[in-house]
């Protein structure tokens, strides 16, 4: 019999009692020897390791999967992809367990928003699996090299999905680690998971495809919700970007500098600031750096301070 897993349906049994319920995920401030069952009653318990005799698999679980469509590319439309890294807007809940999971991939998202297809052809690419708060330089590294294959073999243009926590620092990163860059690249995210009806995913995603089809500026670009409303998205430089609240939908705000555009979910682009880099017509290849220094401080000079240190 195969070992239960997350999900599954078990029923428990201890020295004087047994317990029927779904396998739930142990969260990581409890003790590592507690197993957690979500009962039929709907209360979670947790049972001590030491206690258990048995877990014995009642019936798997099966989470279902839905369909996807092939859309066929359009001659007349630009080519751009969608990387996927990870993050609140490639999270989805498990109703089932509780749990939140970094699940969806690019191709998830052009599922479930098939108006995408009318404004670009999709090629969708999962590159990673990473919550922002766990990414490193090495995962900068990665993006930029996957940018770089992308944008050299024919795309128009490059969406990256990743988490908010560090969406500014990866935006700032990829800005200099990019070299000879002619085409646009637009980082996204989303403050609630994709799955949630209040998510602001869906126009993130939505106005950061339109701003890579149809935006004439060849620069790291984040694109994020302008206001608390969806009224529309505000284009950012990516060395101008920082996230200024932890749960906003309007939490990323340009530093020292104007948005670039205003976009709106109906593809109209709206420029508030011409200080970009625009597309050349030269057919330029993009390079990726492949070294990134780690061992850099950030020092805050304030009065009084010992120049010695």
């Amino acid at each position: 019999m195969p070992k239960p897993k997350i999900g599954d349906k078990v029923k428990v049994l201890t020295k004087k009692e047994e317990f029927v319920g779904i396998l739930m995920p142990r969260p990581d401030i409890l003790e590592k020897d507690i197993t957690i069952v979500k009962l039929d009653n709907g209360y979670n318990i947790g049972i001590d390791n030491k206690k258990i005799e048995k877990i014995e698999l009642i019936k798997v679980y099966k989470p279902k999967t839905p369909a996807k469509t092939a859309v066929k590319p359009k001659d007349y439309l630009p080519n751009i992809t969608v990387l996927s890294a990870g993050g609140t807007i490639s999270s989805k809940i498990d109703y089932r367990t509780g749990g939140v999971y970094a699940d969806y991939t690019a191709e998830d998202f052009i599922a479930m928003m098939p108006e995408l297809a009318s404004i670009a052809n999709l090629k969708a690419k999962k590159i990673m699996s990473v919550m922002s708060e766990d990414m490193t330089s090495k995962d900068w590294l990665k993006i930029a090299k996957e940018i770089e294959k992308e944008l050299n073999s024919g795309a128009d243009g490059v969406v990256v999905t990743q988490g908010t926590d560090t969406l500014h620092f990866s935006t700032s990163a990829l800005s200099f680690l990019l070299k000879d860059l002619n085409k646009p690249v637009v980082f996204t995210a989303a403050q609630r998971s994709i799955d949630r009806g209040s998510s602001d995913a869906y126009m993130n995603l939505l106005c950061a495809i339109t701003a890579a089809a149809k935006f004439d500026a060849a620069e790291v670009m984040c694109c994020m919700h302008a206001t608390t409303s969806d009224d529309y998205c505000y284009l950012i430089k990516g060395t101008k970007v920082r996230k200024m609240h932890t749960s906003r939908r309007d939490a990323f705000r340009p530093i020292n500098d104007l948005p670039i555009a205003k976009i709106s979910e109906n593809g109209d682009i709206n420029i508030i600031s011409g200080n970009y880099n625009k597309k050349s017509e030269e057919k330029t290849n993009v390079k990726a750096a492949t070294k990134f220094e780690e061992k850099i401080a950030l020092v805050t000079a304030y009065p009084g301070m010992n120049p010695d240190i």
